[in-house]
């Protein structure tokens, strides 16, 4: 984390260490965080894909309620008894 007047003397490396991939908080009341424009960009990109969760609530609300079965310590493990040779490994 960098002090605003620390950042403005240390601007070249902090803007280097962000061009390289680490993120550069700078301030403390209210901090703002400097990144590099491919992960800007990167991010920017994962606002236009489409949210499942959201997808699914749009799409399935209206199909009436759904019985899930109880969550217990009695209730066996789907994978009770698998080994890692079961995913080759």
């Amino acid at each position: 984390m960098w002090s605003v007047a620390e950042a403005k003397a240390k601007l070249s490396n902090l803007l280097k260490r962000a061009r390289e991939g680490e993120p550069q908080i700078i301030g403390e009341k209210a901090p703002c965080v400097v990144i590099s424009l491919d992960e800007y960009e990167r991010l920017k990109a994962l606002e236009d894909k489409p949210h499942l969760g959201k997808w699914l609530a749009e799409n399935f609300c209206g199909l009436g309620e759904i019985e899930l079965p109880p969550r217990d310590e009695r209730r066996p493990s789907p994978f009770e008894g698998w080994t890692d040779a079961d995913f080759g490994e």
